[in-house]
């Protein structure tokens, strides 16, 4: 649809613009008058409104500045704990490896921050800060740079590690840190409660700038070490105060309790805010200010009262919280109402543009309705008179303009139609053509092979991309569909020729051959149909897919087989014994399973590396392939894991005789690049079915027979028998019941005593578990603490020991008990790295003294991973608690190690102690573990003791701590009352 030009009159021949003129003096009157009346009650408004503008905007501030320091506070008190934490961690010691200046000073700059200290100063302790505040800096200057000038460390000992550098490389030698106010507020009798303080506002002559400090002491083991700083320079704070627009020529103060202005921010001001120190006063353009500067400080909570100091000004104050300094926003009056002068002329310029407006509109609302219609239908007649057929846009309102229009609408619809018509029929006979010249390009020039055959699938059409693809040509005009077809591809062809007549359509894969060469397609056939529904062709569309046929074969190899050794992977394995136990069901033979397990195959794989221990798979899959039967199936299951079906297995005898000339395969030592490595395996068998029938019962069999066979000392083969199923069973059981035990709370703490027998008196004791079931049976520990280091359930144990032992401890000496405890310590737990915290969490929560409990731990634990051994030591002894080796003497000794150990006793294991006066060399071997012991000044326990000459040998020797049934069994807490021996107090 198209629009009509309309013909528009102008000047003041239209009766519309007369009409328009005479409303636009009348608005022009009236507005005069009202807008005199509202300029009365708009100077109260704008007073009330830039005073609420003022008191917003001073809140806003304040709440900003306020949020602000807050932020910082609490980033400095996170710098501070971290600073805190490092300087704790070890002891304050270190080599000196920093010389002296010609000033005299020691100073040592970086990247990131520079420290100071003066050469007396400079000491092992010092020498520890310079290198631990090093590292630190580097992590958290960036951080704390991003919101404070300064940051830095000063220790008591005049140290100061500071970031930016400049400060502490020309710093004077000389320099006395106490006597700096920002060190002194911080002290423990400047601060005895030990909280961030903030300093007055001073100038740092080095850096030329007014800023506060906000100082942190730092304490560490309840001793004064120094303080954090942090400096915050006034500029960046007063920055922060950023009129809004809603406040005209408005001005911002800054000042503190005792009203002193030390910043200012003036509205649209050229140069940086004003910035004063403390005891000098800004130059106010009133004294007014300066007295609501007073008023405000001097009653902080009379705010409102005392604007009137300063009638002449909209004020308002608001404290900023944590400095006790005020914020205050001021606006002479008579400035806001300036405001009204413009507002005066604005109203006087709406009337005259709202009188224009109006009367504009009713000229155009008389063009509209009337004129500008019949100057639309005038147009429309003109263009239908000239041929222009195209819908014109005119209006059906219900009246007589509308009635007009809508007759000359019909009129010229139908004329529309009879020549739309016509168009239409031409148009369809060009699309008809057009459609079958695209539909054959289509076809000639198709990605796909296009065949047209006739209604008995003879070839009369052959597209040239099928041509390329096969390499033939038109030589197979006229001849069956099937000629393409290759020759083991008959039977498909005859299928293909039955499907037709069936169905008419048949779709799937083809290979086709044209001389030498054959190609995969996917075949589509359809039929085309004349207009009576005959069919009277064949279309077939071919895809070629030699590349998936191609990567199916692929995916099947991969599928089914170990990328590695070309051994049968686990699915295959596993489909050859799901067939093999259904061949045995049927009764046509027995067969046995076997598990192979290469022996230390993770050490060669550690320490010859990962393609070394490849070539070993390798070799091992050659060497077993070429010892078994052809009908046998072998496989590699994951890692070092192998597996073998043995068909037709008479009985255990004949599966020996295989498994051991298996075991033979490995006889052989295996060459590795420049090393020979010796190899075995350990092998589980299982018969089928006179073990199991199911697969998953024999895979688990196997598994069982084969880590029977580890246990046996590897290198050998292990049939499954019900025993070993039954143990694996009550493996399970007790690791279910022990979950549940934990879950429950089953457990307890017996505690045995410890006797010196000097004085036959109770030193301390060692707590032992003990698991007692719902129905009162107490479990042993032999039978229980091996699974539950197994399945990693002893941490969980091991920390509910150290808990109910720690209270135990607790109560004693609340009882005034003074005895000591002793916990040990799973393997599990002692290789654990959150023990220290675990231990350190429960002495704080339970009140337990550290230096009343003892740590034992058993010669095996510490001879793995020694410097971990140590490491793990240190953060204990840290705690304050002691560390006992148990058991010593039964393990891997080593005296080289010993000494490097941070232990404080050594408990000589009961099976040295129990044929004491029998057995001379276990005598010998107590008395020189006694003697040695003494002279590493550790101190020595004896455990076992149930016999009044054990006790007199250990007394003849200076062993006095022991412990044993001779002197009590172990008891429960509510039990030890009854003992008849004194209690240390």
């Amino acid at each position: 649809m198209k629009d009509v030009n309309i013909a528009k009159l102008h000047g003041m021949y239209s009766l519309g613009q007369k009409f328009a003129l005479v409303v636009f003096l009348a608005i022009v009157i009236a507005g005069v008058a009202i807008g005199y009346v509202a300029l009365t009650l708009q100077k109260s408004m704008v007073l009330e409104h830039q005073q609420a503008v003022v008191e917003q905007q001073t809140r806003s501030f304040a709440r900003q500045l306020s949020h602000d320091i807050a932020q910082k506070q609490q980033k400095a008190i996170t710098a501070n704990l971290a600073v805190t934490r490092i300087l704790s961690a070890q002891q304050l010691n270190s080599k000196k490896r920093l010389s002296p200046l010609v000033d005299g000073s020691v100073r040592v700059q970086d990247n990131f921050s520079a420290a100071f200290i003066s050469a007396a100063n400079y000491t092992e302790r010092t020498a520890a800060m310079f290198e631990r505040t090093a590292t630190l800096w580097q992590e958290l200057s960036p951080l704390m740079l991003h919101d404070f000038f300064n940051f830095y460390f000063i220790a008591k000992e005049q140290f100061i590690r500071i970031s930016p550098a400049d400060w502490a490389m020309s710093v004077d030698v000389t320099h006395d840190f106490h006597a700096d106010n920002f060190y002194q507020i911080a002290t423990p009798e400047n601060n005895p409660v030990r909280q961030p303080r903030w300093t007055p506002v001073y100038y740092d002559a080095i850096w030329q700038k007014w800023m506060t400090s906000l100082i942190i002491p730092v304490y560490i083991d309840d001793e004064f070490v120094g303080v954090t700083g942090t400096d915050y320079v006034l500029n960046d704070l007063i920055d922060k105060l950023a009129l809004g627009n809603s406040l005209q020529q408005g001005h911002a103060l800054l000042f503190d309790e005792n009203g002193v202005v030390f910043g200012a921010l003036f509205h649209k001001q050229v140069q940086s805010p004003a910035i004063k120190a403390p005891d000098s006063r800004i130059q106010l353009e009133s004294a007014s200010l300066q007295a609501y500067a007073t008023q405000v400080s001097a009653k902080p909570k009379q705010l409102n009262q005392a604007a009137t100091v300063a009638p002449e000004y909209l004020l308002s104050a608001a404290p900023i919280s944590g400095l006790n300094w005020y914020v205050a926003v001021y606006n002479e009056k008579k400035r806001a109402l300036t405001a009204l002068q413009s507002f005066r002329r604005n109203l006087l310029i709406t009337f005259l543009i709202v009188a224009l407006a109006v009367a504009l509109v009713l000229q155009l609302v008389v063009h509209q309705f009337i004129l500008k219609r019949l100057n639309r239908l005038s147009g429309a007649i003109n263009r239908l008179s000239r041929g222009d057929l195209q819908k014109v846009v005119l209006d059906n309102k219900h009246d007589e303009i509308g009635l007009l229009n809508q007759a000359f609408g019909r009129m010229s619809e139908e004329i529309s139609e009879l020549v739309t018509g016509l168009n239409i029929r031409i148009e369809e006979k060009e699309v008809a053509e057009h459609s079958a010249r695209k539909l054959s390009k289509a076809v000639s020039f198709s990605s796909s092979g296009i065949v047209l055959t006739d209604e008995r699938l003879n070839i009369e059409y052959i597209n040239p991309f099928l041509t390329e693809m096969i390499g033939s040509n038109n030589e197979q005009l006229q001849q069956p569909l099937h000629s393409l077809f290759a020759d083991e591809m008959r039977h498909v062809s005859e299928e293909i020729t039955g499907t037709i007549s069936a169905r008419q359509h048949w779709r799937g894969d083809m290979l086709l051959q044209h001389q030498d060469r054959q190609l995969w397609v996917s075949l589509a056939i359809a039929p085309i149909r004349d207009e009576k529904g005959s069919i009277t062709n064949y279309v077939c569309a071919m895809q070629d897919i030699s590349f998936i046929k191609q990567s199916q074969k692929k995916m099947e190899q991969l599928a089914y087989y170990d990328a590695l050794t070309g051994l049968a992977n686990r699915s295959y394995f596993r489909d050859q014994l799901r067939k093999a136990i259904a061949m045995a069901h049927r009764g046509y033979y027995n067969f046995a399973l076997l598990y192979f397990d290469l022996d230390e195959f993770k050490r060669i794989n550690d320490t010859l590396g990962h393609d070394a221990g490849d070539e070993l798979l390798k070799e091992v899959s050659n060497r077993l392939m070429a010892r078994l039967r052809e009908e046998d199936t072998i496989a590699r299951l994951g890692g070092d894991e192998f597996a073998v079906i043995l068909s037709g297995i008479k009985d255990r005898a004949q599966a020996s005789a295989i498994a051991a000339n298996l075991q033979q395969a490995f006889s052989t030592p295996v060459k590795l690049g420049q090393h020979e490595v010796s190899i075995s395996a350990s092998i589980g068998i299982t018969i089928a079915p006179e073990d199991a029938s199911e697969e998953e019962l024999l895979l688990k069999h196997a598994d069982l027979a084969m880590y029977e066979a580890k246990a046996r000392g590897k290198n050998t083969f292990h049939f499954f028998s019900q025993d070993l199923n039954d143990a694996a069973n009550e493996r399970l059981l007790i690791e279910n019941k022990l979950r549940e035990a934990i879950r429950e709370q089953q457990f307890l703490l017996y505690y045995q005593p410890k006797i010196d027998i000097r004085n036959n008196s109770i030193t301390g004791y060692e707590a032992l578990l003990r698991w007692l079931t719902p129905d009162n049976i107490l479990i042993p520990p032999l039978r229980f603490i091996s699974v539950a280091e197994s399945t990693g359930l002893i941490v969980q144990i091991g920390e509910w020991i150290i808990w109910e032992g720690c209270r135990f401890l607790t109560r004693q000496h609340s009882r005034g008990h003074n005895v000591t405890l002793s916990i040990n310590l799973s393997a599990r737990q002692f290789n654990d790295d959150n023990l220290p915290e675990i231990i350190e969490r429960i002495l704080i929560r339970t009140g337990a003294n550290p230096a009343s409990i003892t740590f034992e731990i058993t010669e095996s634990m510490l001879m793995g991973d020694t410097d971990a051994a140590i490491n793990q030591l240190n953060q204990l002894k840290r705690l304050g608690v002691s560390l006992s080796i148990d058991d010593f003497g039964t393990g891997y000794s080593s005296l080289s190690y010993l000494k490097r150990f941070p232990v404080d006793e050594l408990k000589i294991d009961r099976s040295f102690v129990k044929d004491i006066p029998d057995d001379r060399n276990d005598m010998n071997i107590v008395a020189a573990i006694i003697a040695m012991a003494q002279k590493m000044n550790l101190r020595v326990v004896a455990e076992g003791v149930e016999t009044a000459e054990q006790v007199e040998f250990l007394r003849r020797n200076a062993c006095y701590q022991v412990q044993g049934y001779y002197f009590s069994t172990p008891l429960a807490e509510q039990e030890l009352g009854r003992l008849n021996y004194v209690i240390n107090r």
